[in-house]
């Protein structure tokens, strides 16, 4: 195998603009981002077309690619606003396009003839000749569904044309429709996830309910806060780098578009470096469980590693809760540093106080820890709490932090 066929790309989500930067700041080879129409996470910050423009901009600049997410099930309405929105985009360095519904691919074709096309998960591919139909089509790259075993996607890549690649998720949420197609949104409250407004019922609380005795709700296991049955464990697969690598996984793919900045940075920063220990040299590569000590540092639920060696079973749902585990807060984003006071500009993100032991870490840093000692407003007044959102803050560090270094917290 030669150094080119290792090469793994790591794919990022990017939920908005400051996201973005901050995945490629981070190590991501890649990010995905959408725009303000036509994308499944309708919920996340988005990209106007003047960020997607600087988007790429920045991506391009620090040698990261950047792809754009059209990948609604578009209805009769949606056809000529979406033409029409191509045609305002169809001029930007787009690196390609991830879209699930054949008639969109049709109209990017049409106004863009040589657009990469990447098949979204949504479309649902499990089997080596729908993506063989695919890449006859002119995709070059297939998401492949979460419901495959990497014995599946080994068999599928040995089947495709060489120059198709294959993307996985490795990590994130887990929808319980694994691959998307889901209409429980649709029948409970009318917003269609398919559109991009999903509102995560598989995450509520459920209990069963006697058609004779309304009223009386019970509990569908005997755990007394109810059960949450269609509840999945999150996604982590940074502990099998090499199998991902040998089933012919080209791409490495976070979720997470809705997720915060923290979630993005840590995330990433993770998985840039138990790849980066792979790649150095996979014969004697060995996991390092501190890159999934990291992963536990940001909001997470319990992990499974989904489809990927068997069916799920009922040790890879949360039967007792959809909360989430967060252990560690964002504190604060590390700005830049005067030289001639020795104090560092610093973004309050969430409440600190002098005393405080906080970890530190940065693009390909490892974290570190200190101890807040000095603390000062805007006003150069010495303070002892920082309360108040996003407050202008300059504290004094043994250690200068680079600017872009998070400040977390254990709660």
């Amino acid at each position: 195998m030669t150094n080119e066929d290792r090469k793994i790309e790591l794919l990022a989500p990017a939920g908005d603009l400051e996201k973005l930067k901050t995945a490629i700041v981070y190590g991501a080879d890649a990010v995905y981002f959408g725009g303000e129409m036509f994308s499944l996470r309708a919920g996340a910050g988005n990209l106007s077309i003047d960020e997607i423009a600087e988007g790429l901009h920045f991506a391009h600049e620090n040698g990261a690619k950047g792809y754009m997410t059209i990948n609604i099930y578009a209805h009769n309405e949606d056809i000529e606003p979406l033409r029409a929105y191509i045609g305002k985009i169809r001029d930007l360095p787009i690196d390609a396009f991830i879209v699930s519904d054949p008639g969109i691919i049709a109209l990017l074709k049409e106004q863009i003839p040589n657009a990469e096309i990447h098949l979204s998960t949504q479309a649902n591919t499990t089997n080596y000749i729908t993506a063989n139909f695919w890449a006859s089509h002119g995709v070059k790259r297939i998401v492949a569904a979460r419901e495959m075993s990497l014995e599946e996607l080994k068999a599928m890549k040995a089947a495709l044309p060489e120059a198709t690649e294959i993307e996985a998720f490795v990590h994130g949420a887990m929808c319980i429709s694994y691959s998307g197609r889901c209409l429980l949104s649709n029948f409970m409250v009318g917003r269609d996830a398919n559109r991009g407004a999903c509102t995560h019922p598989c995450r509520w609380k459920y209990a069963l309910v006697e058609e004779k005795r309304p009223g009386e709700y019970y509990p569908i296991d005997e755990d007394e806060r109810g059960s949450y049955i269609m509840n999945s464990r999150d996604l982590c697969m940074i502990d099998r780098i090499p199998d991902l690598v040998d089933a012919g996984i080209k791409s490495f793919k976070i979720e997470g578009r809705m997720k915060s900045m923290y979630y993005v940075a840590t995330v990433v920063s993770a998985y840039r470096a138990a790849i980066d220990d792979y790649l150095a040299n996979p014969v004697v590569y060995r996991f390092n469980p501190v890159h999934f000590e990291e992963l536990c540092k940001v909001s997470h639920r319990e992990f499974t590693h989904g489809f990927y060696y068997n069916k799920p079973t009922d040790r890879d749902q949360n039967y007792l809760t959809s909360d989430y585990t967060r252990d560690y807060s964002f504190i604060g984003l590390v700005g830049t540093h005067d030289e001639a006071s020795g104090l560092t500009n610093v973004e309050q993100r969430n409440k600190f106080s002098v005393g405080d032991t906080v970890e530190i870490f940065g693009p390909r840093t490892p974290f570190y820890e200190e101890v807040i000692t000095e603390m000062y407003n805007e006003d150069g007044e010495a303070i002892e709490s920082a309360p108040h959102p996003q407050q202008k803050l300059k504290i004094r560090f043994k250690r200068v932090p680079g600017e872009g270094f998070i400040l977390r917290k254990r709660k």
